[in-house]
């Protein structure tokens, strides 16, 4: 069967304002999706809580929709009970940086085989404009109409310190470039973090479609990706010069946590009879 993207969108229809990033983000995703020849039963996705969730109801995949902040902790216990099954969890820049960030420094730490896609409006937008991780200093939100006083966090520059192994940024108005970057965080074996740049048109109009286009450019192939000091330089590159690169900033090969795990290492555990793993008689036996 051919596939066309089509065969996973639901019938719903998404709640997300018009001209939201996140409508490139889909589109990407069910393009990767086709392309990597997967169908809805392959994959599993894990979302938190915010605009980027409402994805939930249009992706027609094996969704879970957790509690804010929560999509890791829910994909790191999928892959230990099936390491087989391909993961992706997905979050917001809130969600994963803010409610989820610890979290994420211990999934990333861990190496567990994740494709972690943060949509990054640097607002939180789904309870219409407060102040998140990610917010530029100074801009004026619902929650600092004096302008915000936090220093943003720098999702890339996190993951690589937590010790992710594949880091990369992409922009949700170019569809065909987030796609093969999307591909390409799916087919690393490890922990993938690709921070999303998702123009927010409601809340957030100073991260625009226009003002990311004027704004950024695209790494080349002779940009090396083995190299983690230049990585966190590249990494910094926004704050310091206002030029923002996009692609892959870093990519490591080590073994997952889930290669580690001694119990699931040849086996999953979805595939070990409970009578094998567990003697239920001895162990009520200790309570008795």
């Amino acid at each position: 069967m051919t596939l066309t993207g089509k065969e996973f969108s639901t019938k719903k229809m998404p709640t997300w304002c018009p001209g939201c990033g996140d409508f490139g983000i889909w589109a990407a995703l069910k393009k990767a999706l086709v392309e990597l020849g997967y169908q809805g039963n392959d994959v599993a996705f894990v979302y938190g809580i915010g605009c980027h969730g409402n994805m939930y109801d249009t992706m027609k995949v094996n969704n879970f929709e957790g509690l804010h902040g929560r999509p890791l902790p829910v994909a790191c216990g999928i892959r230990l009970a099936n390491h087989q099954l391909p993961v992706f969890a997905i979050s917001g820049d809130g969600d994963a940086l803010g409610e989820g960030g610890n979290h994420f420094i211990h999934a990333a730490r861990r190496n567990f085989n994740i494709t972690y896609l943060i949509h990054d409006n640097q607002i939180y937008a789904l309870t219409t404009g407060q102040t998140s991780p990610t917010t530029a200093l100074g801009l004026k939100t619902k929650s600092n109409p004096g302008g915000s006083l936090d220093y943003p966090f720098n999702p890339l520059t996190l993951a690589l310190a937590a010790g992710a192994t594949f880091v990369a940024r992409g922009f949700a108005g170019d569809i065909d470039h987030l796609c093969e970057l999307i591909k390409a965080a799916h087919q690393h074996k490890g922990f993938s973090v690709l921070d999303i740049l998702q123009p927010c048109v409601t809340f957030n109009p100073h991260s625009s479609y226009t003002f990311y286009r004027e704004h950024i450019y695209k790494l080349t192939d002779e940009y090396q990706t083995n190299d983690k000091i230049a990585a966190f330089t590249k990494t910094l590159e926004w704050e310091m010069t206002g030029k923002i690169p996009i692609g892959i900033f870093y990519q490591e090969q080590k073994p997952t946590y889930e290669d580690e795990v001694e119990q699931i290492k040849n086996t999953p555990l979805i595939e070990l009879g409970l009578s094998e793993a567990i003697q239920i008689e001895n162990l009520m036996a200790d309570f008795i």
